[in-house]
């Protein structure tokens, strides 16, 4: 499944699981790859539902130019992409920073997106989201002497507590590279990251919100991001504040954390939602 494909000068990586069009695209969170949509696709979603999820620019396998990472940057990589496949229209939808740049695409592009899927985030996080991503961003740049070190690094970040599902093995080993002695090096730039990030501070996320005509659903998982009594990365009552601000906007809850929430009984109640939204009149 996984194809490649060059789009606004890059070459983007995608993973393209079959079913009905119209298809989903689906971006991923701020140092994610497309895999992390495995989760929803053993719920169902595909084949329910043509699903294209994406490496963005400067992570996974897709290119990783030096600069580059503003929103209208990531954006016409969408537009470039479905260009190139020929896709006039297309659901949209994404988890984390991919939610904010459904935002942003649906409000500065409506003709191309006429539902939007926003999977935990918000015109405002928690405001100490910066310190509960940590962990995530942190791994970025390290060299661990083997894919089984990686990996049991990663089943011990603060919150997967009491919590793992082997499907997410997927996500982590298309996170790495690894080199020919056998250690491996997280795949996303931390130079990207860090731009990527900076862009999101510059935009009016409630400008865009106020934009929006399309249906939009928002699926959060206000469950602890790490030990009990931890916050969450995206509060109820943030999420339901970008709903209300709106002009269509629907909410769904899930149980699990930011995490957590795209496996398992998270994943298979977010595909419920999606489908039923994605269905709907």
């Amino acid at each position: 499944m996984g194809k490649f494909i060059t789009a606004n000068g890059l070459k983007l990586h995608y993973l393209d699981h079959p079913g009905p069009e119209p298809a989903l695209i689906l971006m991923p969170g701020l140092t994610a790859n497309a895999h992390s949509f495995d989760g929803y696709i053993e719920a169902g979603l595909s084949p329910a539902r043509r699903v294209l999820a994406l490496d963005l620019r400067g992570r996974g396998l897709s290119d990783k130019p030096p600069t580059g990472y503003s929103m209208a940057d990531h954006a016409a990589d969408i537009i470039g992409f479905m260009d190139a496949l020929e896709i006039e229209q297309a659901f949209l939808g994404g988890h984390s920073f991919g939610g904010l740049l459904t935002i942003y695409l649906g409000a500065t592009h409506p003709e191309r997106f006429p539902r939007l899927v926003v999977i935990d985030a918000a015109a405002s996080m928690h405001p100490n989201t910066m310190e509960l991503i940590k962990p995530s961003v942190e791994r970025l740049g390290q060299v661990l002497p083997s894919w089984e070190s990686y990996l049991e690094a990663m089943k011990n970040l603060p919150f997967y507590h009491d919590w793992w599902d082997p499907l997410i093995e997927n996500y982590y080993r298309a996170d790495v590279a690894i080199n020919p002695d056998g250690s491996v090096t997280p795949q996303a730039r931390p130079e990207a990251i860090i731009a990527a990030a900076g862009a999101v501070m510059m935009e009016n996320w409630h400008q865009h919100l106020a934009a929006l005509r399309q249906p939009l659903l928002l699926v959060n998982a206000p469950g602890p991001f790490g030990l009990p009594g931890t916050a969450p990365v995206l509060p109820k009552e943030l999420a339901l504040e970008t709903v209300n601000a709106v002009a269509d906007g629907r909410y769904v809850e899930v149980p699990g954390n930011h995490m957590t929430m795209l496996f398992g009984p998270g994943a298979e109640k977010t595909v419920a939602a999606i489908l039923s939204f994605l269905n709907s009149d």
